[in-house]
């Protein structure tokens, strides 16, 4: 019995560039690439999500193994793609944790910190629980997996071995970024109407109390209405929140 592995070398370089692709994007993804997951089971997803995409666009690569050039050449562009897929994805959920930063100053806890689990740093209490709730409600719904299609897709998008437009990405990051920006400034308009409200009535009152101290009046009374406020928007704000990742996701996917 003669087995032929001529082949071998080509399809472990394949899947070396596939791999660069997916890995690179899921060390960045929500839920996945955070900093308290242990680097192994990073790279079992990675892997197995190798061994699903591969067969799918193994086609799409054309290696020479004769020089080894034109293959780094092709595995730095692999890892851009995943870095600038994974980024966006990455941007998308930092809308939580801007509105977060906006809603507890408003509330009067913008002094309160905690280490966010998700980025193994200091962050806004606020911010850092819409961050968790965030992350757990796309695991939840399913939006994973447009995650998954959007990394397929990019296949389209970004084929293997063209030139990468830099304006492209550029625009891309733009987008991303003034998009997460305008939806965090969204899903804290309720607290910035209400502190704007508060603390005129606050001014108001001190003009015509100035005997009382407003200050340590009006601080427990800030706290206690934007958590009142908090939990009667707080599904209003996620389903908003599902919707704008759910509408990025879609525009990575333009075959779905």
């Amino acid at each position: 019995m003669h087995a032929d592995i001529s082949l071998l070398p080509a399809l472990a370089a394949t899947f070396m560039l596939v791999f660069a692709r997916v890995g690179a994007m899921v060390m960045l993804l929500p839920g996945l690439g955070e900093s308290n997951i242990p680097a192994r089971i990073k790279i079992a997803i990675a892997v197995l999500l190798t061994l699903i995409i591969l067969p799918l666009h193994r086609s799409a690569y054309q290696i020479d193994l004769q020089s080894m050039n034109p293959v780094l050449v092709l595995m730095i562009h692999e890892i851009i793609v995943g870095i600038v897929l994974g980024a966006t994805a990455r941007v998308t959920l930092s809308a939580l944790q801007v509105g977060g930063a906006v809603i507890a100053q408003q509330m009067g806890l913008g002094f309160v910190t905690s280490v966010d689990p998700t980025q193994g740093q200091q962050g806004v209490l606020i911010g850092n629980f819409l961050t968790m709730l965030g992350v757990t409600l796309l695991f939840a719904t399913d939006s994973h997996y447009l995650v998954i299609a959007a990394l397929n897709d990019s296949y389209a998008i970004f084929s293997p071995g063209d030139l990468t437009q830099s304006g492209d990405i550029a625009a891309l990051a733009t987008r991303a970024f003034a998009a997460a920006f305008r939806i965090g400034i969204q899903l804290s308009a309720p607290f910035l109407v209400f502190g704007l409200v508060f603390n005129i009535g606050l001014g108001v009152l001190a003009r015509l109390m100035p005997q009382m101290q407003v200050y340590f009046v009006g601080v427990p009374l800030s706290i206690l209405a934007g958590f009142l406020i908090f939990s009667l928007v707080l599904v209003a704000m996620m389903g908003t929140f599902l919707n704008y990742f759910n509408g990025v996701m879609h525009d990575l996917t333009p075959l779905n």
